[in-house]
């Protein structure tokens, strides 16, 4: 696929030599802007590169060592047409009295003058270049300077200026002994295809204003990187096609020319991002482009063989993935050599372009923040291939399928409960009350509630269930959840086997133990976990989109780790065996995800852990979308803290965690804390970067940054779109409302990871449940950070692309337009703004009319009446009037 992918054109091939190069000696470090110095040794080696290739050269300036270049040239047998830099004169338009030493201009062409009469090499000399253009001068100061300048030389002067120039300057036209014409269609926004014709008909017209006027094209070329102007796409291939066919035209039709340039300048700031890439030889001295034969880029094979190897190195870990299916194989192949194409052209990218100054901001960010959501996309794309083209689950507490079970081990289920509503609380003991399975104790521990309204109801109706129902008020309890978990054990009964752990707000099913409590027939399972589900999502549409958003994670993301044995624990519903919680430690409290640590330091001791997809148990969601978010930070902000206790023993050697589980929970915390926070820290960065776009012209390369921010994008949305048609019990509207709570709690998130780095110990925040939505929510707006970031985001890729595209407008410096790259960087940030603005959305919507049931089905009926009835053919023709 590489080899036949390979660019290549054919163009008349140069068998002679150029008729003339403009010829500049920098170094790769030298700036050529300003009073650059250069030196004789300088000079003499780049004169050499150029030699075999040029009759001619061309200078633009005579001081500071560039009049050594004629002289110089001259040892090589190469003609040399001299130039001198003209600029407005500062010192005259001040008034400065200068007595002895020379203005800038006037030390430039005496320097002229000098090279002209010293060196016969020199065959015309040139009074400034694009001065008119830049409006250093008028024509009358320009004709003068030429005229002086003929009368102390012997050899044609002129003045450099672009072809249309010359035509609106006729006096400067007649002083001139020839007119010197810059070509250049980049900056005309001539596409590539149609450049050399242009220019033949630029020069024709030329000859027509002045007939008899002998004709020099002063500048012709093509840059071979940098942004499109309009239709002008700068090209590696494009530049050698083009100054092939010009040359050939050229010589056919007995035009001069001069090609700019000889050399590439790093260093060369003052035109944009193409003004570093005009030359026929890179910055070292190397030829960019074959003369004869076919064109293609150079680096193309070093590439491929670099995508080529980084693909297979992709490719490997797939040899260990068990049960691999065809087409499942065949998606992950593709999408890791997709990856390593694009790493190989980030790479090939750095190695064919000049960093210097705002570029290597651009390559920090794209290696910091770019690589990590590399390996989100592969965690996503594997996700996807194993549900759709996978063999599915297989270990799933439903495909186990356990005998009947030999005994009934006794169950000790915990209930925590802080400042919990009583009859909420009791209608969770009533269905405890409904346990289908003989041998079970339930412990409510209410902590740290001073009002004994919220705590004597539940005392009393554990007392009217029996001794089967022991109730605990704890006061003062440190540790907060864990706390008070650690003493629910205190009192659990001697022979409790299994502890099972339930939210005071979930409701479960009567078979609860009696389906779940036989997968510990198997001694070496530790801990069996069942969903999370929640009863109340038809409180409002919000509600629902919570609802879904959970669903999600539930039905995908633990279904598939269940199949390496790395589920993420989440507390409610879930059943552990006492012994491997002792010796996991019991409960800790030195993170806020209590359930989620337990879990993992379970596993890590090597017991087993098991997922059903069946629903036991239904909640209650949060109150509102403030709830929702503190839900989401608290387990964010829990999950740093795993991190940073648990990494030490992900080390070999360290646990009895497989390769698998690790590499589940450590792609698992990239997936979300991770490209979550780059997520959000990118969409900062990218807009910080916006002011450097259009005031510096800072580069904005697509391959290295643009794009991959638009594929990842383009990879969540697939995967969320397709995993929730396969694996979700959920409608089309349901599922864009999941995706729009989903997105909405990015920054929540991100902010969790940098209070992590921040703050050591945050205290456990309660998520608010069972109240009266309608009576409290939306009191004040839930999400003002991400309204603003998002708005700014959103307003500054809308003004990019706009201004980008408005006819006439500069939108940079250097007077760019339409630029591709712009264009994509507009839309990058306005992608970037989708997850603040969702949250922006969600914080509208929740505190409106329309975040509530009774208000669609009103609209609906509205719709139904004025719509036309379906007939159906059992009613008589003679009702339907």
């Amino acid at each position: 696929m590489w080899i036949s992918l390979r660019p290549e054109v054919s163009a008349p091939n140069i068998t002679d030599r150029f008729q003339s190069l403009s010829f500049a000696p920098f170094s790769r470090s030298m700036s050529p802007e300003g009073e650059a110095l250069t030196n004789a040794g300088q000079i003499r080696a780049d004169m050499q590169v150029v030699a075999p290739y040029t009759r001619g050269v061309r200078t633009y300036s005579s001081t500071n060592g560039k009049e050594l270049i004629a002289p110089i040239a001259g040892e090589q047998g190469i003609k040399v047409t001299a130039g001198a830099w003209l600029n407005r004169d500062k010192d005259k338009d001040s008034g400065a009295v200068i007595e002895k030493a020379k203005t800038g201009n006037e030390r430039e062409i005496a320097g002229l003058i000098e090279v002209a009469k010293k060196n016969r090499n020199v065959q015309a000399v040139v009074v400034g270049n694009e001065t008119l253009l830049r409006g250093d001068m008028d024509d009358a100061e320009l004709a003068e300077l030429i005229r002086q300048v003929k009368r102390q030389v012997n050899v044609p002067v002129t003045t450099g200026e672009i072809w249309n120039t010359w035509l609106d300057h006729p006096e400067v036209a007649a002083s001139a002994d020839f007119i010197l014409a810059h070509i250049l269609p980049y900056w005309e926004d001539v596409p590539a295809d149609r450049v050399v014709d242009y220019t033949i008909n630029a020069y024709n017209r030329l000859r027509t204003a002045y007939p008899g006027k002998r004709i020099v094209i002063g500048e012709f070329g093509w840059p071979s990187h940098g942004f499109n102007r309009g239709a002008s796409v700068p090209d590696p291939i494009e530049q050698a096609k083009i100054i092939r066919d010009f040359v050939s035209r050229a010589d056919a039709l007995g035009i001069e020319y001069n090609i700019i340039e000889a050399f590439d300048l790093p260093k060369k700031q003052n035109e944009g991002s193409v003004g570093q890439y005009w030359g026929v030889f890179d910055a070292d001295r190397n030829l960019k482009f074959p003369l004869t034969g076919p064109i293609y880029e150079h680096t193309y094979t070093q590439t491929a063989v670099l995508a080529l190897l980084l693909g297979v190195l992709f490719t490997l870990p797939l040899l260990r993935m068990r049960e691999l299916t065809v087409s499942q194989g065949l998606v992950l192949a593709g999408t890791a050599n997709g990856v390593a194409a694009w790493l190989a052209t980030v790479v090939d990218y750095w190695m064919n372009h000049y960093v210097t100054g705002g570029d290597y901001v651009t390559l920090a960010l794209s290696v910091v923040m770019l690589v990590p959501l590399v390996f989100v996309l592969l965690y996503r794309v594997e996700e996807m291939a194993a549900i759709a083209f996978g063999n599915g689950p297989q270990r799933l507490v439903e495909s186990l399928k356990p005998g009947t079970p030999s005994r009934f081990p006794k169950v000790s289920i915990h209930v925590p409960a802080y400042r919990e509503p009583p009859e909420m609380l009791k209608e969770t003991i009533d269905a405890l009350a409904k346990l289908e399975y003989p041998n079970f104790e339930a412990i409510i521990i209410v902590n740290n509630t001073p009002d004994p309204a919220m705590v004597e109801p539940v005392r009393e109706h554990c007392a009217k269930l029996g001794d089967r129902f022991k109730f605990i008020n704890a006061e003062k309890v440190a540790g907060f959840k864990a706390g008070a978990l650690r003493i629910a054990l205190e009192h659990t009964a001697a022979d409790a086997e299994i502890i099972g752990v339930i939210d005071a707000d979930y409701v479960v099913t009567p078979d609860w133990l009696k389906d779940l409590v036989p997968v510990f027939e198997d001694p070496t399972v530790g801990l069996v976990q069942a969903p999370q589900d929640h009863r109340d999502a038809g409180r409002s549409p919000l509600h629902e989109a919570m609802n879904a958003e959970y669903a999600g994670f539930f039905d995908i993301g633990m279904v598939q780790r269940n199949e390496d044995d790395a589920i993420v624990v989440h507390g409610t519903m879930c059943l552990i065996r006492r012994a491997a919680m002792l010796e996991a430690g019991n409960w800790s409290s030195d993170t806020i995800c209590e359930d989620t640590d337990l879990g993992l330091s379970i596993a890590e001791n090597g017991w087993k852990t098991h997922y059903t997809r069946k629903r036991y148990g239904y909640g209650l969601l949060p109150d509102d979308f403030e709830a929702f978010k503190k839900q989401r930070h608290r387990w964010a902000y829990g999950g740093f803290q795993i991190i940073k206790k648990h990494w030490p023993r992900f080390l070999p050697g360290r646990s009895r965690l497989t390769t698998a589980q690790k590499r589940h929970f450590v792609l698992g915390w990239i997936s979300w804390l991770g490209s979550e926070s780059v997520g959000a820290l990118m969409a900062v960065a990218s807009l910080a970067f916006v002011p450097f776009v259009l005031l510096l012209g800072v580069s904005v390369p697509a391959y290295v940054l643009t794009l991959p921010i638009l594929m990842t994008f383009l990879v969540y949305l697939m995967h969320f779109v397709s995993l929730y048609r396969l694996r979700v019990e959920t409608t089309p509207l349901r599922m864009v409302g999941a995706a729009v709570a989903a997105s909405a709690v990015q920054y929540t998130v991100a902010k969790a990871v940098l209070d992590g780095f921040r703050y050591k110990d945050l205290a456990f925040a309660r998520t608010a449940k069972g109240k009266n939505w309608l009576a409290g929510a939306a009191r004040h707006f839930p999400a003002l950070p991400e309204a603003t970031l998002g708005g700014l985001l959103l307003v500054a890729g809308i003004a990019l692309i706009v201004l980008n595209n408005l006819p006439g407008v500069a939108l940079t410096k250097n007077d760019w337009r339409h630029i591709r790259e712009i264009n994509l960087y507009g839309i990058a940030l306005m992608v970037q703004s989708l997850p603040f603005m969702a949250a922006a959305l969600i914080g509208w919507f929740e505190g409106s009319r329309f975040n509530d049931f009774a208000l669609w089905r009103a609209i609906t009926a509205r719709v139904s009446a004025v719509l036309p009835r379906r007939v159906t053919s059992d009613r008589p023709p003679a009702l339907v009037d």
